[in-house]
């Protein structure tokens, strides 16, 4: 288990974590989101003892990372793939790793088959791809057999049965009641991989919660209407909660209802129904509608960023 309590991280007078407590339970995948500069990447680095928090505490398995006697039979972590010495071999690295803490050459053996990187183990991983060098940090991670994970966008560069690997490998890591944590950008893939979500928005948590409950409570239930009386319908569907929007004629989109009562009051005035479809919202939309005050940068009309409550030629550190 992962636990963090009152966890700060300050740089100067910029705050890139600020006071947050959240758990990372064994048995499931918890996806770690947030725009970029929000916080992800420091609290990753805090948890493996890379940063040293400005306040507060985070434990693995009820320690600090630095007081664990073998972490690498405790902890698994992928935060950079690119932190490799570029003019070793995959098999030359992970050996150097596993004599740190006693594993045997069988285990080097297996995790190199396991991540698929047994065609390329003993060329240097100076030139490897982006994708091959994120299965060499996996296949790092892996090396101690521990009980909890930490990837940080462990999909990044991976062709999509990679991509589907990954998904595989951590729901069965987490099946088999490992901790497993695990940060990225694609949406589409993390309401595939996890079970639980931690939203975190300028430092600060924004929602700890399983992936159907964020999904059902940031966003509105809408349903897909389709009818001949459309202007009737309207009509007898207004009030202060139901939005309607149409986007052809005979088309509706109404949020605030339910696709059963929209039925009844049809039937009620008789009026003809061709289609009635509950829209499912997806994480996409959840995260998009949790994030909408904290990211760090809007696109324009133009395609050009925009800093929010910044001004022109200010930046920060992405996290």
């Amino acid at each position: 288990m992962i636990e963090a309590r009152g966890l700060t991280k300050r740089y100067g007078s910029k705050t890139a974590v600020d006071d947050i407590t959240f758990s990372v339970q064994p048995g499931k995948v918890t996806g770690f989101l947030g725009p970029n500069g929000a916080g992800k990447s420091t609290t990753m680095r805090m948890i493996v003892g890379l940063d040293r928090p400005t306040a507060g505490s985070v434990t693995v398995n009820g320690r600090p990372y630095a007081e664990l006697r073998e972490p690498l039979h405790e902890v698994g972590a992928l935060l950079d793939a690119k932190a490799v010495h570029t003019g070793r071999s995959a098999a030359s690295h992970l050996a150097a790793m596993a004599a740190t803490h006693g594993i045997g050459k069988a285990r080097v053996r297996d995790v190199i088959e396991m991540t698929g990187l047994a065609g390329v183990a003993k060329k240097r991983v100076g030139g490897f791809s982006l994708g091959m060098g994120q299965r060499l940090g996996i296949a790092s991670a892996l090396l101690g057999d521990p009980r909890t994970l930490i990837l940080d966008e462990p999909v990044n560069g991976l062709d999509p049965e990679g991509v589907l690997w990954v998904r595989n490998l951590v729901r069965f890591l987490a099946s088999e009641g490992r901790t497993v944590f695990l940060s990225s950008h694609l949406m589409s893939e993390m309401a595939l991989t996890a079970d639980h979500i931690i939203v975190i928005g300028r430092g600060r948590i924004i929602a700890d919660a399983p992936v159907q409950d964020i999904v059902a409570r940031a966003t509105g239930t809408t349903v897909r209407v389709r009818t001949p009386h459309a202007t009737q319908l309207v009509e007898l569907l207004r009030g202060p909660d139901i939005t309607v929007s149409t986007s052809e004629p005979g088309l509706l989109e109404v949020t605030g209802s339910t696709a059963a009562t929209i039925g009844e009051t049809a039937a009620a005035a008789q009026l003809v129904l061709h289609e009635l479809t509950p829209i499912a919202a997806s994480l996409e939309d959840a995260y998009m509608s949790l994030t909408a005050d904290s990211v760090e940068y809007h696109s324009t009309s133009t395609g050009l960023p925009t800093p929010v409550g910044a001004s022109a030629g200010v930046t920060s550190e992405e996290n």
